[in-house]
Protein backbone atom coordinates (compact mmCIF):
# COMPACT_ATOMS: atom_id res chain seq x y z
CA UNK A 1 0.00 0.00 0.00
CA UNK A 2 1.31 3.70 -0.50
CA UNK A 3 1.64 6.22 1.99
CA UNK A 4 2.36 9.57 1.65
CA UNK A 5 4.71 12.20 3.81
CA UNK A 6 1.87 15.54 3.29
CA UNK A 7 2.79 19.41 4.34
CA UNK A 8 -0.38 21.39 4.68
CA UNK A 9 0.16 25.15 5.01
CA UNK A 10 -2.45 27.40 7.18
CA UNK A 11 -4.55 29.39 5.36
CA UNK A 12 -4.25 32.64 7.93
CA UNK A 13 -1.12 32.16 9.63
CA UNK A 14 2.63 31.35 8.71
CA UNK A 15 2.39 27.84 9.90
CA UNK A 16 2.98 24.56 8.32
CA UNK A 17 1.84 20.88 9.72
CA UNK A 18 3.86 17.61 8.46
CA UNK A 19 2.29 13.99 8.73
CA UNK A 20 1.82 11.10 6.82
CA UNK A 21 -1.10 8.99 5.75
CA UNK A 22 -2.48 6.80 3.12
CA UNK A 23 -5.17 9.48 2.34
CA UNK A 24 -3.98 12.80 2.85
CA UNK A 25 -7.18 14.28 1.41
CA UNK A 26 -8.94 12.48 3.88
CA UNK A 27 -6.70 13.66 6.63
CA UNK A 28 -6.92 17.20 5.36
CA UNK A 29 -10.70 17.06 5.89
CA UNK A 30 -9.78 15.96 9.66
CA UNK A 31 -7.37 18.28 10.28
CA UNK A 32 -9.85 21.11 9.05
CA UNK A 33 -12.90 19.94 11.28
CA UNK A 34 -10.71 18.84 14.87
CA UNK A 35 -12.08 20.56 17.76
CA UNK A 36 -8.67 20.17 19.21
CA UNK A 37 -4.78 20.46 19.13
CA UNK A 38 -2.36 22.29 16.92
CA UNK A 39 -4.48 22.03 13.70
CA UNK A 40 -7.29 23.30 14.97
CA UNK A 41 -5.92 26.89 15.86
CA UNK A 42 -4.87 27.80 12.18
CA UNK A 43 -7.80 26.29 10.50
CA UNK A 44 -8.07 26.30 7.48
CA UNK A 45 -5.51 24.15 5.85
CA UNK A 46 -4.88 23.52 2.43
CA UNK A 47 -1.90 20.55 1.22
CA UNK A 48 1.15 22.41 0.22
CA UNK A 49 3.15 19.29 -0.67
CA UNK A 50 3.30 15.30 -0.99
CA UNK A 51 5.97 12.74 -1.57
CA UNK A 52 4.54 8.90 -2.32
CA UNK A 53 6.17 6.05 -0.15
CA UNK A 54 6.58 2.42 -0.68
CA UNK A 55 5.44 2.03 2.65
CA UNK A 56 3.90 3.19 6.14
CA UNK A 57 7.57 3.01 7.86
CA UNK A 58 9.38 4.65 4.87
CA UNK A 59 6.80 8.12 5.15
CA UNK A 60 7.53 7.70 8.85
CA UNK A 61 10.63 7.84 8.44
CA UNK A 62 10.39 11.40 6.34
CA UNK A 63 7.66 12.67 8.33
CA UNK A 64 10.44 12.26 11.30
CA UNK A 65 13.45 13.92 9.44
CA UNK A 66 11.22 16.96 8.26
CA UNK A 67 9.63 17.65 11.87
CA UNK A 68 13.29 17.41 13.07
CA UNK A 69 14.38 20.32 11.05
CA UNK A 70 12.17 22.43 12.32
CA UNK A 71 12.81 24.90 9.96
CA UNK A 72 10.38 26.71 7.88
CA UNK A 73 13.33 27.48 5.12
CA UNK A 74 13.48 24.14 4.74
CA UNK A 75 10.19 23.03 4.43
CA UNK A 76 9.57 26.06 1.76
CA UNK A 77 12.30 24.25 0.17
CA UNK A 78 10.81 20.69 -0.21
CA UNK A 79 7.50 22.39 -1.22
CA UNK A 80 9.09 24.34 -3.99
CA UNK A 81 10.96 20.70 -4.73
CA UNK A 82 14.27 22.86 -4.20
CA UNK A 83 15.75 19.84 -2.27
CA UNK A 84 14.32 15.94 -2.73
CA UNK A 85 13.35 14.61 1.27
CA UNK A 86 14.40 11.14 -0.14
CA UNK A 87 18.06 12.54 -0.06
CA UNK A 88 17.89 13.26 3.34
CA UNK A 89 16.65 9.81 4.59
Amino acid sequence: MKYYLYILKSSVKDKFYTGSSDNPPRRLGFHNTIEKGFTARYRPWKIAFTEEFESKSEALKAERKVKSWKSKKMIRKLINREINIKDYL
